[in-house]
């Protein structure tokens, strides 16, 4: 390729350094020199130059050729991409179908789990409530049992008290010195049997109220349990509430 240079180069200098003709544009030169470099370039000429030239002859046919061939490749490749969108969307719509049966299946069990928790919280707050009820009905009438027997045994007393005061003051009415002291015993004896009644009221009432108290514990401890119950159905927790 460098040979085609140079002999352009030289053809130049000829051309340049050629005789002129008179009164014209015109220049003498060797021609033999001129051709022996016109061969030396044709000569140099690479070939790809011939095929160049094949190339840009056949350019059209070439160029329709391969647009053909680019619209072959890209409705194959439109026709693969339409196939694996589908394919895509089938896999997704089956893959959407399993979740959505997978999350039903879920639901299900935890409706039934929460169901069964309510349930169980529930029969655990009736039986601590029946069981509140059943001790509260226990105490109460133990109460009561207990009051009528302290009352029963304070009138027992009281009248035991007031018949002994009055055969007593009935015994001292007999002798006239004695009178006076009689009757302060008497109402010593009658206030002493109504102190003993307070007395033994007294003591009924506050076992009563400690039974009551006792009571009250139990059925506050039992309705903090029925609310933990609550709240945890509430949050969705499966954990168990109980303490």
């Amino acid at each position: 390729m460098y040979r085609v240079f140079e002999a352009l180069d030289e053809l130049v200098t000829i051309v340049e350094e050629a005789r002129g003709l008179p009164m014209t544009a015109s220049c003498v030169v060797p021609r033999g020199d001129v051709l022996e470099l016109l061969d030396d370039v044709r000569d140099a000429l690479p070939g790809e130059m011939d095929d160049a030239q094949d190339v840009l002859d056949n350019r059209d046919g070439m160029l329709a050729e391969a647009k053909d061939s680019a619209d072959r490749t890209v409705t194959d490749a439109q026709n693969e991409a339409h196939r694996l969108v589908a394919a895509a969307r089938a896999e997704a719509d089956a893959t959407v179908a399993g979740a959505q049966t997978e999350a039903d299946r879920l639901v299900d069990e935890a409706t039934a789990r929460a169901e069964a928790i309510l349930a169980r919280a529930q029969a655990d707050a009736d039986r601590t409530i029946q069981n509140g009820q059943d001790q509260h009905d226990a105490l109460v009438s133990r109460g009561h049992g207990e009051a009528e027997r302290l009352v029963a045994a304070g009138r027992a007393t009281y009248e035991r008290s007031v018949a002994d005061g009055r055969a007593e003051q009935a015994r001292l009415v007999s002798q006239s010195e004695v009178v006076q002291a009689a009757h302060l015993e008497s109402a010593r004896i009658v206030d002493e049997a109504h102190g003993e009644a307070d007395r033994m009221r007294a003591d009924c009432d506050s076992y009563i109220d400690s039974k009551l108290a006792g009571m009250e514990e139990t059925l506050t401890k039992t309705l903090r349990t029925v609310a933990r119950g609550r709240n945890a159905l509430r949050s969705g927790a499966m954990a168990d509430y109980r303490d």
